[in-house]
């Protein structure tokens, strides 16, 4: 794929990635509203946010073999118009389970995309220091734009309803589908990596399935049978994922890539920085505005940091890529986003500039992290397996930040249940569920009463983000114990 605009190339399929990631995130300021208007329970509130992550995770590995087969551009124009369509039906959602079909929707098309992403701008980046620095941008954005998410929902709705957050996509849609076909080069097209719709129905499945079951386990009195049984099929699901790949002529996924030590460091590192990001900016979020009381601008304003930090970080650590090895650049990178989570944990009931610098330290940490993770899976895999390797990536991430928002969300509603009964539930059995819910019943009881609910549930919330914090710090620092051992750092 050859092109005399190469920068002009990564600033079209930087925007439609943009789209992509704020997608994931946009939602986190609209939650408390949008669960008032469409009255969803807790857990339709997380599967609004997990349908979109799940689906894309599920269809990103038949998607990348798609993309090598047919041709990249096809592929991301294909994705532009069904992205487009699916936004149009979120924005008018009248109900939680039409905006959660019409998040799978999105997803669907937003798996078309992001391998083509990737794979276009390895193929129109000959020199590898270009390269670097074009996959750094790639990452700040996907990064930045997955940490603005929350700004952007919150400049939307203080104007407008909340389906704004969706509908703001089709202009730029409308716009860059004519950019995409005159601008980016069409590629070569080779057949062999055939789509296999079985494999990737497969690990759709097993996602879901142990989805769920986290879900089921993360509740204070989890029902076995709710936990075993997807639980069961989701590890048979992924097994017979896995045994497929390996006997297949054409797999979707080369599982011979992990054993190169820097790719497998890649990909524990995106999945690790994604889940962090996700899983945080949701609980963080909500926090800023149940308890804080802000806005939903306010809440994005304040944490601006962390997508500040990161547009920065980004391109800085493709630069530096050059000259330091990519484990280093990963486990420092780590190492800087731990000590963020730690330093919010110990301040978020405390002085603004201490919240504000950890986030600044977050995002500096993640913005970092996934450039190096995104370039050690890409540039140690062949040139052939372009798609391949950036359906991998992406995989990551989007597998990452579905097992944040489902593991770090879930064990919030956990905790935050748990402690509500314990500090003595009021009588109202339905504010046990979430603060947002405590929040409608106080609404519906007397004063007194009322204050009892709200005072019993912040209570809860809070100690629920405690755990949530220090659970997050503990992951971090296990990924950078991991990454440095397989950089032989350590």
């Amino acid at each position: 794929m050859q092109t005399r605009s190469p920068w002009l190339v990564l600033a079209i399929v930087s925007t439609a990635l943009f789209l992509i990631v704020v997608d994931m995130t946009v939602l986190y300021t609209a939650l408390p509203r949008l669960t008032q208007d469409l009255r969803a329970t807790a857990v339709e509130k997380l599967w609004i946010v997990n349908a979109y992550s799940l689906v894309v995770a599920g269809l990103l590995p038949g998607s990348g073999a798609l993309g090598d087969r047919f041709g990249h551009r096809r592929m991301f124009v294909i994705g532009l118009v069904i992205f487009g369509v699916a936004s149009l039906i979120a924005g008018m959602a009248p109900s939680s389970t039409v905006l959660i079909g019409a998040r799978a929707l999105l997803a669907v098309g937003a798996a078309a995309m992001m391998p083509a992403t990737l794979s276009i701008i390895r193929h129109s980046f000959e020199d590898p220091a270009q390269r670097s620095l074009a996959i750094g941008v790639w990452a700040a954005v996907a990064s930045g734009g997955a940490a603005i998410g929350p700004l952007m929902g919150g400049i939307l709705l203080e104007h407008f309803h909340w389906g704004a957050v969706f509908l703001v996509n089709l202009p730029i849609v409308a716009l860059a589908i004519p950019l995409t076909l005159h601008y980016v080069p069409r590629g070569t097209s080779g057949g062999g990596h055939p789509f296999d719709p079985v494999g990737s129905v497969m690990i759709l499945i097993g996602l879901i399935s142990l989805t769920l079951a986290i879900k089921e386990i993360a509740k204070p009195q989890p029902g076995w049978a709710g936990f075993a049984l997807p639980a069961v099929i989701g590890v048979a699901a992924v097994w017979l994922f896995i045994r497929r790949q390996r006997r297949g002529p054409h797999p979707m996924i080369d599982l011979a890539l992990f054993r190169d030590t820097r790719f497998a460091a890649g990909v524990i590192g995106a999945i690790s920085s994604a889940a962090v990001l996700m899983g945080l900016e949701l609980v963080i979020s909500q926090r800023l505005q149940l308890v804080a009381a802000m806005t939903p601008l306010q809440a994005g304003l304040f944490i601006l940091p962390i997508p500040l930090a990161s547009f920065v970080a980004g391109p800085l650590a493709g630069v530096l890529l050059g000259r330091i090895e990519t484990g280093k650049v990963l486990t420092w990178s780590f190492a800087l986003t731990a000590l963020g989570v730690a330093g919010y944990t110990l301040s978020f009931d405390g002085q603004a500039w201490a919240q504000l610098t950890s986030f600044a330290a977050i995002g500096g940490g993640i913005g970092a992290a996934m450039t190096a993770a995104s370039s050690a899976i890409m540039l140690n895999a062949p040139a052939h397996r372009a798609g391949m390797a950036a359906s991998i990536e992406e995989v990551s991430y989007e597998l990452g930040g579905a097992l944040g928002v489902a593991l770090l969300g879930s064990l919030m509603s956990g905790v935050y249940t748990a402690a509500y009964l314990a500090g003595g539930d009021p009588g109202a059995a339905m504010a046990a569920d979430s603060l947002d819910q405590a929040m409608l019943v106080a609404e519906t009881l007397p004063h007194e009463q009322a204050a009892q609910i709200l005072s019993t549930a912040t209570a809860a919330f809070e100690r629920s983000v405690s755990v949530v914090m220090m659970v997050s710090t503990a992951i971090l620092i296990a990924a950078t114990l991991w990454i440095a051992r397989l950089s032989r750092i350590i």
